[in-house]
């Protein structure tokens, strides 16, 4: 329930920064292997598909080579409308450009996520929209995500994770917060990041509950109270007057008794309810 509440929210979040980076798309820089789609208004001979190759440039009619690696949609728009117009070629052309494929950039989302792997990154991407691309968390994932941005100048070719060298420019991030407050967390992402999401921690809960067994602890601060509403809350024959938890301390087993619900649990704890007395 508390993933599937939390998988919604971040959804929600989904389209309105899916509107937030279609807006910001002209802010895009063109780099190798993007396909552009080229329109000039009235001209349909020019109008095309466009590679833009290793060198960072490609081929136009009438123009000839012209670059248009490392500038924004915007700014290759002006520079392709000026040398039309510089050239004679048309009083005053019309010029639109947008991304047909993008090649060029690519983000890494890896860990507890149902597609893992490399995608393209699109415009002004931001974490929700990467992971959504990637199907989202599994049931088994934490609630915390590690964003692990490329050295700067250096072409990332695979995922970086936390525990690798060069792994020091990271930012985690509390999916909860971020379905808390929006956008205003929403993290952007640039070319070569890696995206991870580790696994939850687990607890165990036995005895007179409905559903006993293991759970992912989706957050640090889980109280027992929400504990045992993961393993469907307590039975008519179960003692929530009697919670014990068994937890590893020093290298040792150690039984807690629990005095209020809303105490804390912690990962590898062993939630135990008895059965009432008669």
């Amino acid at each position: 329930m508390i993933h599937a509440f939390r998988t919604a929210g971040v959804a929600l979040l989904l389209l309105a920064s899916v509107s937030v980076a279609l807006a910001q798309q002209p802010d895009y820089v063109i780099g190798p292997r993007d396909v552009l789609n080229v329109t000039v208004w009235d001209q349909p001979d020019m109008t095309n598909k466009f590679t833009v190759e290793a060198d960072g440039s490609f081929t136009f009619p009438l123009i000839g080579r012209i670059k248009a690696a490392g500038l924004t949609l915007r700014q290759f728009e002006a520079d392709l409308k000026q040398r039309l117009l510089d050239g004679g070629f048309f009083k005053n052309p019309q010029v639109s450009v947008a991304v047909d494929q993008y090649a060029s950039q690519r983000v890494f989302v890896v860990g507890e996520v149902r597609t893992p792997g490399a995608y393209p990154l699109t415009g002004d991407m931001t974490l929700i929209e990467a992971l959504a691309r990637a199907g989202s968390t599994t049931m088994t994932a934490s609630g915390e995500v590690v964003i692990v941005h490329a050295p700067a100048g250096k072409k990332a070719v695979a995922p970086t994770l936390p525990t690798q060298p060069g792994a020091d420019n990271a930012i985690h991030v509390d999916l909860k917060e971020l379905q808390e407050t929006g956008l205003a967390k929403n993290v952007g992402l640039r070319d070569g990041d890696t995206i991870f999401v580790p696994r939850a921690e687990t607890i165990y809960v036995f005895g007179q509950v409905k559903n006993p067994g293991a759970y992912a602890l989706q957050t640090r601060e889980t109280t027992v109270l929400q504990a045992l509403a993961l393993a469907g809350g307590v039975t008519d024959r179960g003692a929530a007057n009697r919670i014990r938890i068994a937890r590893i301390v020093g290298g040792k087993k150690v039984e807690i008794k629990v005095k209020e619900l809303t105490e804390m649990v912690l990962p590898g704890d062993t939630l135990i309810v008895p059965e009432k007395w008669i």
